[in-house]
């Protein structure tokens, strides 16, 4: 009985809302304000809590430092990932996948429809959020009018995690449809590894050679990671 006591005690500590107010997630960002709380408190916010040995910070921290502290690899995770944690289930799984995906919609929407690109980095943040966190390949497309402003961003094929397959036509057919004077394609390589491969450079070649037919230039081909980009063009090999 002594020891079911202590268990329950010890229970009742981890819980937050033993924790002292400016400890405690939720107090502390309505007192001080969201800045400064840490990663590990707000998905503790958003989980809500925890399980019978973790609070819901102690949970959060683990979970954290499972993806190396990175929340882009955080937000990589499906349902079924983050339901193998004690303490959640689909119900905080899918919380948690929605209030990522709205950080990176956020990130999405900054984007300015009239950017201008000038160089290959200012290409990258136009679609760089739109790759961000995927587990698979895609092909896109940026469609620029005769100032190099973007008229719009386009997807043009999705799929697995080392390959999708880009139609020459489609491209260009879309391109078409928007007017384009010139366009920038990019796919991403969810491994990290930025090298180009044979294929990539195949491709980029007759999507250049199209170009020219059609009198919309390539101006650019690039192979993003989350935090970095490879521009074929900046290479010389376009």
């Amino acid at each position: 009985m002594l020891l079911l006591m202590k268990q329950i005690s010890v229970q009742e500590n981890k819980s937050i809302k033993h924790w002292s107010i400016e400890d405690r997630p939720r107090e502390k960002l309505f007192q001080k304000g969201r800045a400064v709380l840490t990663e590990a408190e707000l998905l503790a916010i958003i989980l809500g809590s925890g399980n019978r040995q973790e609070s819901a910070v102690e949970l959060s921290r683990r979970i954290l430092s499972d993806q190396g502290n990175d929340l882009n690899q955080l937000s990589k995770l499906n349902i079924n990932s983050l339901m193998k944690y004690n303490g959640i289930g689909e119900a905080k799984a899918i919380s948690m996948i929605a209030a990522l995906e709205l950080g990176r919609r956020r990130t999405n929407e900054s984007f300015d429809v009239k950017s201008k690109i000038q160089s290959s980095n200012a290409a990258f943040e136009v679609v760089k959020s739109n790759f961000l966190d995927l587990p698979h390949e895609e092909f896109w497309m940026i469609c620029l009018n005769r100032a190099n402003k973007v008229i719009c961003k386009l997807p043009i094929s999705k799929g697995g995690v080392s390959g999708t397959v880009a139609d020459i036509k489609l491209i260009f057919k879309s391109a078409l449809e928007q007017l384009a004077s010139s366009i920038i394609v990019c796919h991403n390589h969810p491994s990290g590894n930025l090298e180009a491969s044979r294929a990539d450079i195949e491709l980029t070649k007759k999507i250049k050679e199209a170009g020219n037919i059609m009198d919309i230039p390539l101006l650019d081909h690039l192979i993003v990671s989350d935090y970095n980009y490879f521009s074929f063009a900046d290479s010389g090999i376009l």
